[in-house]
């Protein structure tokens, strides 16, 4: 960096390539991986995520992972989100859980409502 201009080209760069994650087309699974997830269990559903995502060749899902999402009673915690669509959010998420929201929520557009945040009870 040799530069004022120089670090503004380094500065929009790393935006550009922030903004591209942000605005990536097609769905995205966000897997809550804090703390709080992770002792809950949240590491072999992110494993089942990706491996789910690579086995069926969904070349239009992403599958990232976020820090904490805020309840920690009702981890793992997954949310889905699609072009156009609401959030869903997924909660108390077991592997087997994360295989059927994949095969029922991405691939066939049916929510798996039952283990939505708003339906489980406590």
């Amino acid at each position: 960096m040799k530069s004022l201009k120089d670090l503004e080209s380094i500065r929009q760069k790393t935006l550009d390539g922030l903004n591209m994650r942000k605005d990536r087309a097609g769905t995205r699974i966000v897997v809550g991986m804090a703390t709080c997830g992770i002792a809950a269990g949240a590491r072999p559903v992110l494993l089942k995520a990706v491996e789910e995502v690579q086995t069926r060749r969904l070349s239009d899902v992403i599958v990232t992972q976020t820090g904490c999402i805020g309840m920690c009673r009702l981890e793992p915690m997954v949310e889905v989100f699609k072009p156009g669509e609401d959030k869903v959010t997924y909660v108390h998420m077991t592997p087997e859980l994360m295989s059927q929201v994949i095969a029922e929520h991405i691939v066939n557009d049916h929510v798996v409502t039952e283990h939505t945040i708003g339906a489980v009870k406590e």
